[in-house]
């Protein structure tokens, strides 16, 4: 359960903090805007709903793709699961119309935010009793 949420909030944390410092990267929020049957009226729920799905494909999808391209994790010493977390961003971008996120450098530099502060948050959430 801690490393679903740390998931979550890394990924909310991630995309609000990537809108504040990347230029181009906007999240506007339309009239019919909705998640989940839910009307979405304020920025920081389509913040809250982006967090959750991000969060939710890392979780659940994030485990099958490495271990499907694991010869090529192998390759590139994991590099390619930075691949993997950028293809979650951007099927995020082409999902919600609300996300815009130009090009391909800020897409990557979204990823390496989401990714330091996954690590960060699932240090501090997730403590290991030896």
């Amino acid at each position: 359960m801690k490393k679903i949420l740390s998931q979550i909030l890394a990924a909310l944390l991630g995309l609000w903090s990537a809108t504040i410092f990347i230029d181009g990267i906007i999240v506007d929020i339309y009239a019919d805007s909705r998640f989940m049957g839910f009307g979405i009226t304020a920025q920081w729920q389509m913040f809250l709903a982006l967090g959750i799905a991000l969060g939710l494909l890392n979780y659940f999808v994030g485990p099958i793709l490495k271990s499907i391209t694991l010869p090529l994790e192998i390759i590139t010493f994991g590099l390619f699961s930075f691949i993997i977390n950028a293809g979650f961003i951007w099927f995020l971008d082409l999902i919600f119309d609300e996300l815009k996120i130009p090009l391909i450098w800020p897409l990557i530099w979204t990823t390496l935010i989401i990714w330091a502060l996954n690590l960060i948050i699932s240090k501090i959430l997730i403590k290991k009793d030896y």
